[in-house]
C-alpha cells in the first residue's frame, strides 16, 4: 500500500460524497482511506457505512470522542498502513491524476531518508492555485525555507511518510484546536520536502470550517496558539517573522490562564520587549 488518504470528519455527512467520488475516480488506486470521526452528531457514520458496502476502494472507519483535528490525526497515523500520509479533509476533494501523480513523484525522493515527503499544490479549481500565483519550477527545500526563503503562501498538499508524522505527534492538551503548522514546522527542522507545482488537491473554505473562524478558535485553545508562536519564534526564520511570532504569541497569551511569569519565560525576552506593546494592537483589531 503506497498512500494513506486520511480523512478527519466532524459532522460533514452531506459532504463526503463529493470526496467519496474523487477517490472512486482515482486513475491510480494505490491507496487507502481512513477517515476519523471526531465525535460527529449527524449522519456521517451513516454516509461512510455506506461507502463501505459499495466496496469499491479500501475503507477504514473510526470514530473517536470529540478531540480536534490533530488528535484525529495522531490516530490516523498509528490505524495507517500505506508508506505515505496524505491528510484531505472531508470538504475538499482530488483532482483524478492525485494518487499518480503522487506515485510518480515520489520516486524521485524515495528511499532518501532526508526527505520526509513530497508536496503539490492546493487549488480552488485545477487551474487556479491556492496562495502564491507564480509557477515554480521542483523545489527542493524544509518546510521553513519554502515559506520564508522562496516566500510560498498559500496551502499546500503536503503527502508525508507516515513513520515521519509518527515520529511527531500533536501534543495532547486540555484544548481542541492545534495548528498542523507546528507539525510541519517541527518536521522542517530535520526533514526536506521536494515541492511541485501541479495541482491535485481541490479546496474550498465553507462558512463553519476552521479557515473562517481562525481567530476564535485560537483564542479557545491558547495553549497550543502560545505553544506554536513560542517554537516558530526560536525557529531559522527571518527576524521580523520572528517579532510577527513573538506579537501573535502575546496576542493569544491573554487569553491563557497561566501567570505573567509563566508566560514571559516561555518566550524570548528580548523579542518581547518589543512584540509584546506591538500585540496591543490586536486589542482593538480583534473581534471582540
Amino acid at each position: 500500500m503506497l498512500i494513506t488518504i486520511f480523512t478527519p470528519a466532524y459532522n460533514r455527512g452531506s459532504l463526503l460524497k463529493r470526496l467519496y467520488d474523487s477517490l472512486c475516480g482515482q486513475e491510480a488506486q494505490n491507496f487507502e482511506w481512513i477517515i476519523v470521526d471526531d465525535g460527529s452528531s449527524d449522519n456521517t457514520e451513516a454516509v461512510i457505512k455506506g461507502f463501505v458496502e459499495e466496496n469499491r476502494i479500501n475503507i477504514i472507519y473510526h470514530k473517536q470522542t470529540n478531540s480536534g483535528k490533530h488528535i484525529a490525526i495522531n490516530k490516523g497515523a498509528e490505524l495507517a498502513n500505506g508508506e505515505l500520509f496524505f491528510i484531505v479533509d472531508s470538504d475538499d476533494y482530488l483532482t483524478d491524476d492525485a494518487t499518480k501523480i503522487i506515485a510518480q513523484k515520489y520516486k524521485e525522493v524515495q528511499g532518501n531518508e532526508r526527505y520526509a515527503g513530497i508536496s503539490g499544490r492546493k487549488g480552488y479549481s485545477e487551474k487556479e492555485f491556492i496562495g502564491s500565483k507564480e509557477e515554480f519550477n521542483d523545489i527542493h527545500a524544509n518546510a521553513l525555507d519554502f515559506r520564508y526563503t522562496y516566500r510560498m503562501k498559500g496551502d499546500m498538499a503536503e503527502v508525508i511518510r507516515t513513520e515521519i508524522i509518527r515520529k511527531y505527534p500533536f501534543p495532547v492538551k486540555n484544548e481542541k484546536f492545534c495548528t498542523e503548522g507546528l507539525l510541519w514546522f517541527r518536521v522542517a527542522l530535520d526533514y526536506k520536502f521536494l515541492w511541485f507545482n501541479k495541482i491535485i488537491y481541490i479546496a474550498e473554505y465553507l462558512e463553519g470550517g476552521l479557515s473562517n473562524n481562525i481567530f476564535k478558535i485560537r483564542k479557545n485553545s491558547p495553549e497550543y496558539a502560545t505553544l506554536f508562536y513560542s517554537e516558530l519564534s526560536k525557529m531559522p526564520v527571518p527576524f521580523t517573522q520572528k517579532i510577527k511570532a513573538n506579537m501573535n504569541y502575546w496576542r493569544f497569551a491573554r487569553f491563557s490562564p497561566k501567570t505573567f511569569s509563566e508566560k514571559w519565560n516561555n518566550i524570548n525576552p528580548f523579542l518581547s520587549l518589543i512584540g509584546l506593546p506591538l500585540s496591543l494592537i490586536f486589542l482593538i483589531k480583534d473581534p471582540k
